[in-house]
């Protein structure tokens, strides 16, 4: 049972550093984009060698190889996402007075263009490990897309924890098309789903000889899956999970999260309250998410007195003769 405590223990890690990494990169200034995304890129050429160099590898390293290489694939989908270089034809905040279906095909335009990249790659990894006895990358990177996207599902139709400050400035109004309420019908049924189904591998792996192929991969997918339904749970859960990457959140914002000017700080979209509501824009009032942390803990300019403190000091002037 050991190779299956590495196992898990391998895929926790790979799974918080490179979501840490790509957090990092989103909250460091937008000039910093493009070196990022061509890093990423050529980690993504190497992850597609390593998918066709451990195809035929029947071996718990060719388990690690796979499952290595869809993860670093997925990672860089996920950057060209939040760094908005692959989004969709449409990049504007949810209209007021858009429900329904409509508002679920405006959603999607936000992001269609990048939906079809990730269907081609998923069919380009599909086709280069058809037949092959090594998979892993491909259900890996299956797993990943279809877990995010009840993930979005759930977004879209409401929880009540959107992790909107996550998101860099340039894809902000994304969260005009969220909604924010207690729970949503789709949650339980994705949870249950996934958790049937991570039950089923995990059960299915210990059967198998310990430290065999087979049952190392069935571990790696049932962990990362496990993630996955963790992932959701914070969805709904009064805990915050910004706390495992606080070393990558503190240091991108450190080092990119540059000072709002006020006025163009209150004209963001905030998500809805439930389905039926209306995108709220701030207008003369601040909010926890129209504000930055930078921007709300400012330090005094000397020499600066607010209107309030002015007229303090006339009227104690005035009282006084």
């Amino acid at each position: 049972m050991l190779s299956y405590g590495i196992a898990v223990g391998y895929a926790l890690f790979l799974w918080w550093f490179s979501t840490g990494v790509i957090l990092y990169l989103d909250k460091r200034p937008e000039h910093t984009y493009p070196w990022s995304l061509a890093g990423a890129t050529l980690a993504l050429v190497i992850a597609f060698g390593v998918l066709v160099w451990s195809r035929d590898m029947a071996t718990v390293t060719g388990a690690y190889a796979g499952f290595t290489a869809g993860v670093v694939i997925w990672g860089w989908m996920e950057m060209s996402y939040f760094m908005g270089f692959i989004t969709g034809p449409r990049k504007l905040p949810c209209p007021e007075n858009c429900h329904g279906w409509q508002r679920f095909r405006l959603a999607l335009s936000t992001s269609l263009y990048h939906e079809l990249v990730i269907v081609a790659a998923a069919g380009l990894m599909i086709w280069l490990t058809w037949g092959a006895v090594n998979a892993v990358g491909a259900w890996t990177y299956l797993i990943l897309w279809l877990m995010r996207w009840s993930a979005k599902l759930n977004l879209f139709l409401g929880v009540p924890n959107l992790n909107e400050d996550w998101l860099p400035e340039r894809i902000r109004f994304l969260t005009s098309y969220l909604a924010k309420r207690p729970m949503n019908l789709l949650f339980p049924v994705s949870v249950s789903v996934a958790t049937v189904i991570m039950c089923l591998l995990v059960d299915t792996a210990v059967e198998l000889p310990a430290g065999s192929f087979t049952g190392v991969a069935l571990i790696l997918a049932a962990t990362l899956l496990a993630l996955a339904i963790l992932e959701h749970w914070f969805l709904v859960l009064p805990l915050t999970d910004g706390a495992l990457w606080r070393w990558a959140l503190g240091s991108g914002a450190e080092h990119g999260g540059e000072v709002e000017p006020m006025a163009h700080s209150a004209q963001r979209t905030s998500p809805r309250s439930d389905i039926g509501a209306e995108p709220v824009t701030a207008t003369g009032r601040t909010t926890q998410h129209m504000v930055s942390p930078q921007a709300a803990s400012l330090p005094a300019v000397p020499g600066y007195e607010s209107p309030a403190i002015r007229a303090r000091k006339a009227l104690s002037v005035t009282l006084s003769t």
